[in-house]
């Protein structure tokens, strides 16, 4: 049940804080992971009247100790009249966020500094064939996607457009580590956008902050394949923030792409 603002005043010998409540929480028992997930959703403040089917966007680092508090939070704009569509935030909790996020690396410092890594493909058929059927079972939804991510998180949502474009319809990555596995992603991104099998109608929205480097370079990497597809492929958005470090830029991105994906239809005149 979601609660919004705080209570009344209430008699002095019953004023005991009040909880203020943004979400629920799920607990999916994964066969294909063999663990049982946590998932947790913010709803929109009339969902439970209204009758409607509101669309969903998947986050990545969804914990209430992660990212999940601050996506909901840029939800619940939408129920403030700016000018978005309502929409049902859906965070995934993690556990081992690099071995989730991360496929296999071949560097061999990289396999040192995170050695629980490559458990991406996993993770994805966990989101494709159990998380997915589940919200959709749960949740009044529409059929309308999106994936978002930061740093891993952000990886995994570039992979996911490149190996499975159809498992959503709009993608976010937020400074993806394209770095990682000396660049294998990005430099695999132009031959699968030239594919006639790549899916039409994708979205991508794509930023990154001052981090430079081989991340710089990655994304650089895939902008020069985006130039390169077909625009009825995928509409993309690619947005620099070198104002931004990588611990600061999470916030403006989530909210820009936001107002890109769920946009107010405009006013029939």
């Amino acid at each position: 049940m979601i609660f919004w603002g705080l209570s009344c005043a209430l008699p002095a010998q019953e004023n005991a804080p009040q909880p203020i409540v943004l979400g629920q929480s799920y607990q999916l028992a994964s066969r294909v992971l063999g663990q049982t997930r946590r998932v947790n959703v913010y709803l929109p403040p009339g969902y439970n009247k209204s009758g409607r089917r509101y669309p969903v966007l998947y986050l990545l680092d969804g914990g209430v100790q992660e990212d999940f508090f601050h996506i909901a939070g840029v939800a619940t704009l939408a129920a403030d009249f700016r000018r978005l569509r309502e929409f049902i935030v859906v965070g995934i909790e993690g556990i081992d966020r690099y071995h989730d996020l991360l496929p296999p690396s071949a560097v061999e410092a990289e396999q040192k500094r995170f050695p629980t890594t490559g458990g991406a493909a996993a993770f994805r058929e966990f989101i494709s064939s159990e998380l997915l059927p589940f919200v959709a079972e749960q949740l009044r939804v529409t059929d309308e996607t999106v994936l978002m991510g930061e740093s891993a998180g952000g990886l995994f949502v570039v992979e996911t457009f490149l190996r499975q474009p159809a498992l959503f319809h709009g993608y976010v990555a937020v400074s993806p580590s394209l770095q990682w596995d000396g660049q294998s992603i990005a430099k695999a991104a132009a031959e699968v956008l030239r594919s006639p099998s790549f899916p039409a109608g994708r979205r991508l929205y794509l930023s990154i902050a001052d981090e430079g480097g081989g991340t710089q370079e990655g994304v650089e990497r895939v902008v020069a394949a985006l130039k390169e597809t077909d625009p009825g492929k995928v509409e993309w958005t690619y947005t620099p923030m070198p104002q931004e470090t990588h611990g600061t830029t999470f916030h403006p991105v989530a909210l820009a792409a936001v107002r890109k994906f769920f946009a107010e239809a405009p006013e029939k005149r």
